[in-house]
C-alpha cells in the first residue's frame, strides 16, 4: 500500500480546521500531520514537518497564506500548496500563482472536490485554469501595472476613498451597507494589494490620487 498523503492545515478558525481535518482523515489515503491558526507560526512548522500538501487560508488576522506559500516553496519547493479562500479575486490568484501555489480554490468547494484537489496536487497536477496561467505569463511579459489603484476592485476603490475621508470601518460599513467584519477584510486586502502596511498610508494615497 502506498504511503498516505501528508497534509498541513492553516486557518485561523479552529472549527474550520477541525472540519477540514475530519473531512480529509475520513479518507484512507490522507493524514493530517499538523495545523496552525497563525500565519506567523506556519512556515517553520510546515518546513519542519515536510507535508506533501499544505492547505492554506489566503487571509489570516496576522498575515497571508500566500506569503506563507512563498516562504515555504522557497525553502521546500517539493511541498505543494493549495490556497483556500472566500474571495474570487483575480489579483490574489495572480499573487498565489507567483508564490508557487499549485491550486487556488474557493471555500464554497464541495468536500469531495477538495479531497480530489488535495490528491491531484499531491500527484503533481495543477488546479489552475490554463487560461489563467496564460494571463499570468502575459502580465510577466508586459510588466507590472503602473497605476497601483488599477489593482483594486470597484468596492475596494470606494472603501479607499472613504478611508481618505477619515471614516472608520464601522462608518464605512454603514455607508456602503456591509458588515463591519467584511469591511475589515476588504481593508486588509486592499492594503496587501497596494503594498501598504498601515491604514494611514492608504489615507495618504487616497488623498494624493484625488488631487492627481
Amino acid at each position: 500500500m502506498a504511503d498516505p498523503i501528508r497534509v498541513f492545515l492553516l486557518d485561523d478558525h479552529e472549527i474550520v480546521r477541525h472540519g477540514l481535518r475530519g473531512l480529509l482523515e475520513s479518507e484512507s489515503d490522507i493524514v493530517v500531520v499538523g495545523e496552525s491558526g497563525r500565519a506567523a507560526d506556519a512556515p517553520d512548522q510546515i518546513i519542519d514537518l515536510g507535508p506533501d500538501v499544505a492547505v492554506l487560508d489566503a487571509r489570516l488576522p496576522d498575515g497571508s497564506g500566500i506569503e506563507v506559500c512563498r516562504e515555504v516553496r522557497s525553502a521546500r519547493p517539493e511541498i505543494k500548496v493549495v490556497i483556500l479562500t472566500s474571495y474570487d479575486d483575480d489579483e490574489a490568484l495572480f499573487t498565489a500563482i507567483m508564490a508557487g501555489a499549485s491550486g487556488y480554490v474557493l471555500k464554497q468547494i464541495r468536500g469531495n472536490d477538495l479531497v480530489d484537489a488535495v490528491r491531484r496536487v499531491a500527484e503533481g497536477q495543477s488546479l489552475l485554469d490554463p487560461a489563467v496561467t496564460l494571463q499570468v505569463l502575459e502580465r510577466i511579459r508586459t510588466g507590472p501595472v503602473t497605476d497601483p489603484l488599477a489593482r483594486l476592485t470597484p468596492t475596494e476603490r470606494r472603501i479607499l476613498h472613504l478611508i481618505g475621508d477619515g471614516l472608520t470601518n464601522r462608518q464605512i460599513a454603514e455607508e456602503i451597507d456591509l458588515a463591519e467584519k467584511t469591511v475589515k477584510n476588504y481593508v486588509s486586502h486592499l492594503l496587501n494589494k497596494l503594498g501598504l502596511e498601515r491604514r494611514t498610508q492608504a489615507a495618504v494615497l487616497a488623498t494624493k490620487n484625488r488631487r492627481a
